[in-house]
């Protein structure tokens, strides 16, 4: 994550952590509601807490999704709590969740992305198939925008809990993507895959590139070079998450009105 022009020229650990733990509570709170119907608790979020708006259980049918999902929102929930613990522990100051918009955001980048027509919605929560093209949305980001955050860390400490973390999403990353591939595989449609690909393509306009195409042979989300695996600054990050193209973003997409904390408006 480098600094930008509307970024503060002397970033701190606490800085990046609370970046981080902005975009931990989007993913906690995504698979929570997914898996229980229920999202973190008050004890989780701060004293001064966004609401959240959207997201619902989804219906699994079979148990072997719906155990993925459990799974997953188990350690996005660990994350958040970590996160919080950390900056204590250092002695800064935790941001609380911010506003978070899962209906109207999801809606907005299925339509940018050619998924659905204008005026057309789509819900992640509605069924395993697009629950996965929800979670889809979130993985990636999640991995390259730790992967950008090493440089900015000074404490080894922070350096290698953050790269654990790391670890973690992109198994998460990988799951998620080899089961689009795998159900399009055993049923013979792609659907769901070509709706990945046109998210994937959205990020990477929005991002500053950094995509795979996903397919049968292709899973891996990685340089075809050096097979490393893809970086994006907080100012790419943020472009995603505010779903918002060039110039100074402040709010949009999935934070409604902005992130918390001193890393959260990109660059002109």
């Amino acid at each position: 994550m480098s600094t930008t022009s509307t970024t503060p020229t002397t970033i701190t650990d606490a800085d990046v952590l609370n970046f981080a733990l902005n975009l931990e509570y989007l993913e906690a709170e995504f698979y929570l509601r997914a898996a229980t119907g229920n999202g973190l608790s008050a004890a989780d979020v701060g004293t001064n807490a966004g609401a959240v708006s959207g997201g619902t259980q989804v219906p699994w049918g079979t148990s072997g999704l719906a155990n993925y999902a459990n799974e997953i929102a188990q350690d996005e929930l660990n994350h958040v709590r970590y996160l919080r613990s950390a900056l204590q522990a250092a002695g800064a100051t935790p941001v609380d969740r911010p506003q978070i918009d899962f209906t109207n955001s999801f809606s907005a980048l299925a339509v940018a992305a050619g998924i659905v027509p204008a005026g057309g919605t789509f819900n992640p929560f509605s069924s395993p198939l697009a629950f996965l093209v929800g979670a889809f949305v979130f993985e990636d980001v999640g991995v390259t925008a730790y992967s950008g955050a090493a440089p900015l860390l000074t404490s080894k400490t922070i350096l290698s809990a953050a790269a654990g973390i790391q670890a973690v999403e992109a198994y998460h990353a990988a799951e998620i993507r080899t089961l689009l591939v795998g159900m399009a595989a055993n049923s013979g449609d792609q659907t769901y895959v070509g709706y990945a690909n046109k998210v994937s393509a959205l990020r990477g306009m929005l991002g500053g590139g950094n995509e795979t195409t996903l397919s049968v042979s292709s899973i891996v989300a990685a340089d075809t070079t050096n097979a490393i695996g893809f970086s994006r600054s907080t100012d790419q990050v943020l472009h995603i998450v505010y779903a918002q193209g060039a110039g100074v973003q402040t709010k949009g997409g999935f934070y409604p009105a902005g992130m918390n904390g001193t890393i959260k408006a990109t660059a002109a």
